[in-house]
């Protein structure tokens, strides 16, 4: 490109300034397709909270999905900006905010959190591309804070089968500990069959609990190259290998990578393209990251789980990665 005429064109000046590295890869994908295929390979996991829960998870998706859209509809209003709502991202926001509630979780309190998710975390920080953690989890760490007991009342679907509804299960003290619960009791006899795990019958928050409904939706995302395979696979398995090295039997590993929010969390979450790095060794250094915190998280803190603290805080470090992890053009000098 000349120079007079980068110097005569203010806006190729501008565009000359923010292109990146080659190889230069052109793309058909918009934000609208590919929010769409991670809502469709939240189907089955949202199938299965519906199968499990009841209807008290088509409310919570409702209740999520409504807050989360409006308050992006109001809040671009206001700021007089261009409304972005038609590109489904306020959408898939609130699939995965409703998908980290327990069933039992007030409607109210989940709206709150929705709201805190788009208007402080994704439109005070500039909208879609620009905020600095995932707004999912974002909002699930500040529901935690302001109600730890309401977020971690885990009702079974074994229990609402015989016709036990959520406030009668309130009123009653009905409560059903996880599998990370139990395994962080001692008391492993409890433990539910592999096969529940699988298919999702323990309790938990309402979109973790079915590891196949969530593995349907990380192969479907990966054949559609929505996300790559390395960040789910390695976070995973270094959860895995952390968690033996700091002492848990390996008959308990399977319980601890199917239980909580691990899948749902590394799937889904940890690959947000805005708050995951750039590149590959950077996205390799962030799975890692993610694996040992919740590994540790799980083993010497207090909370049995860790996978949202572990992803916010490699949030937070992706910048510090990306700097470190950058690539040089090609051609220059070492």
């Amino acid at each position: 490109m000349e120079n007079n005429k980068i110097n005569k064109d203010p806006m190729t000046v501008n565009e000359a300034r923010f292109v990146s590295l080659a190889p230069h890869i052109r793309s058909n994908d918009t934000v609208r397709k590919i929010m769409l295929d991670v809502i469709i390979a939240l189907v089955p996991a949202m199938i299965a909270s519906v199968y499990f829960f009841g209807t008290r998870a088509i409310a919570l998706l409702a209740v999520c999905i409504g807050a989360c859209v409006f308050t992006e509809l109001i809040t671009q209003k206001c700021l007089k900006k261009t409304v972005q709502i038609a590109d489904l991202s306020a959408v898939v926001t609130g699939i995965l905010i409703a998908l980290n509630m327990p069933e039992s979780f007030p409607l109210w309190m989940a709206a709150f959190g929705s709201v805190f998710a788009i208007l402080v975390v994704k439109e005070c920080f500039g909208g879609i591309g620009f905020n600095f953690m995932n707004p999912a989890l974002a909002a699930r760490l500040v529901l935690m804070t302001s109600w730890p007991k309401q977020i971690t009342d885990y009702i079974s679907p074994e229990i609402l089968k015989q016709g036990i509804t959520t406030s009668s299960a309130a009123v009653d003290g009905i409560s059903f500990a996880t599998p990370l619960q139990i395994i962080a009791s001692g008391d492993v006899t409890n433990l539910p069959s592999m096969g529940d795990m699988f298919m999702g019958n323990i309790g938990g928050v309402i979109g973790e609990t079915s590891a196949i409904a969530l593995l349907i939706g990380f192969v479907y995302l990966v054949a559609r190259k929505v996300i790559t395979w390395e960040i789910p696979v390695i976070y995973v398995a270094t959860t895995a290998v952390c968690l033996f090295v700091l002492g848990i039997p390996m008959e308990l590993i399977p319980y601890e990578l199917l239980a909580g929010g691990l899948l749902l969390g590394a799937i889904f979450m940890a690959t947000d393209y805005t708050t995951n790095p750039i590149n590959k060794k950077g996205r390799i250094i962030f799975a890692l990251g993610c694996g040992i915190l919740t590994a540790v998280i799980r083993v010497k803190a207090s909370l049995p789980e860790g996978v949202s603290y572990a992803i916010c805080l490699m949030n937070l470090a992706t910048p510090l990665i990306d700097k470190l992890t950058v690539s040089s053009a090609y051609g220059e000098a070492k």
